[in-house]
């Protein structure tokens, strides 16, 4: 039970709604399936186990006329040439688009030799091609070739955006909020933040999970953490930025907040939803926006990676 509510664990909730696991957690993090703090219990190493999903919930599902079709529609996803093959383009063309920030991977595994793969939501694909359908099979547009020659490629960081904005919306008070963007900066920057060791510890122990992959040789995990780490100079420095103004609000909101080793003990904070910090543009009804830097890409891209606003 949870606050009245019964509610199942993620395990039971994906056996009731005949999902796989990996499949129940893109839908959590889409927003498809409500979920509720698991409560006084001990921190699991996932952080979507630590949420558990309603029994309403699963009956609301249910019950919809087109579930369980329309449902696992939401959820499909494709890699690059099924991708190009829905937009009826060349994956090579694809894979320009998508690393040019058209729009953002909502997955991604590392495959045996330790590559990247991303995975996208077939409906965004699909909606991009009917928004954007001149950039399918004309000269690829001057930007995006510029972006190209320099090596740029959003993908990673689109990603980042997006998960920051799924967790900022799903962390319980400001500490939490916080420490959704101190996970992504590297370690020196995070210091530089957040000088307070018992904050920062404070803020370790709540990193939030970012994703499900298996690491099975080191090369799959130095790929799979390259992607949680913001590294160009106008990422970190968004981040840095939320990341000050994130902590400032959690320690004017919390009570008793974490205090410094040499002053005393550290307490842990009283939970209450904060809002989230504010980023340089507004989140449009299509996704977040991402975060505005001093790079150029093509003014038809997707925005998705921009903190939720809280009213």
């Amino acid at each position: 039970m949870h606050d009245g509510q019964q509610t199942l664990t993620m395990g039971q909730a994906a056996r009731e709604l005949e999902l796989r696991t990996g499949e129940l957690e893109l839908a959590i993090q889409l927003g498809a399936v409500r979920t509720v703090p698991a409560g006084m219990t001990p921190r699991p190493a996932v952080a979507h186990l630590r949420r558990r999903v309603p029994v309403g919930e699963i009956h609301r599902l249910r019950s919809a006329p087109d579930y369980p079709d329309v449902f696992r529609e939401r959820l499909h996803t494709v890699g690059t040439t099924e991708a190009a093959a829905l937009m009826g383009i060349g994956p090579s063309r694809f894979l320009r688009l998508t690393k040019s920030g058209c729009f953002t991977p909502v997955r991604f595994y590392v495959n045996r030799y330790g590559v990247l793969v991303w995975l996208y939501l077939a409906s965004e694909v699909a909606a991009f091609a009917d928004r954007a359908p001149e950039l399918l099979h004309t000269n690829t547009p001057a930007a995006v070739r510029t972006m190209l020659d320099e090596g740029q490629d959003w993908r990673p960081r689109q990603w980042r955006g997006r998960r920051v904005a799924q967790l900022m919306g799903q962390a319980a008070d400001a500490w939490e909020a916080a420490a959704v963007l101190a996970a992504v900066l590297p370690p020196e920057e995070f210091a530089s933040v957040v000088p307070d060791t018992a904050e920062r510890a404070v803020l370790r122990d709540l990193k939030p999970h970012f994703a499900s992959v298996i690491t099975a040789t080191p090369a799959a995990r130095e790929a799979y953490e390259s992607v949680l780490v913001a590294e160009a100079f106008d990422e970190v420095l968004w981040y840095r930025v939320n990341l000050n103004r994130a902590v400032e609000r959690a320690r004017d909101e919390a009570p008793h907040r974490p205090r410094s080793v040499t002053s005393g003990p550290s307490s842990v904070p009283r939970r209450r939803r904060p809002a989230a910090p504010t980023g340089p543009t507004r989140p449009d009804r299509r996704g977040p926006a991402a975060p505005q830097t001093g790079r150029k890409r093509p003014s038809w891209t997707t925005e998705t990676s921009s903190l939720p606003s809280r009213s």
